[in-house]
């Protein structure tokens, strides 16, 4: 689990190098994480779709899951962002794929 619990308030596109994508339900620091991937070729692009999230139920269920789950990295760390690392965070089915989906229908994306 990482050091400090992020809260995530944005929806994100990102664009895998083979051309696929796939939305994150992350915040501005990990987007910084994710555009200095995009930068040194781990992953081709990411935009920020939605802004200001509401702080829902599932998104907390997701949130949880995320930051048990991952060791997330930070702007503040600067190994971090002086060679970024990019994990495509899965989504289980259950109780936090449900999560994922229903952030995803309420902000009207995907």
């Amino acid at each position: 689990m990482s050091a400090k619990y992020q809260q995530f308030n944005l929806i994100e596109e990102v664009t895998r190098n083979d051309g696929s994508k796939y939305y994150e339900i992350s915040n501005i620091n990990q987007n910084g994480i994710a555009e200095m991937a995009a930068d040194n070729g781990k992953i081709k692009e990411v935009r920020i779709l939605k802004l200001n999230i509401a702080r829902t139920k599932q998104l907390q269920i997701y949130e949880k899951y995320i930051n048990e789950t991952y060791d997330l990295q930070t702007l503040l760390l600067e190994s971090d962002w002086r060679h970024p690392k990019w994990i495509e965070w899965e989504k289980p089915d259950g109780k936090i794929k449900d999560a994922y989906l229903a952030i995803l229908k309420a902000n009207k994306v995907g």
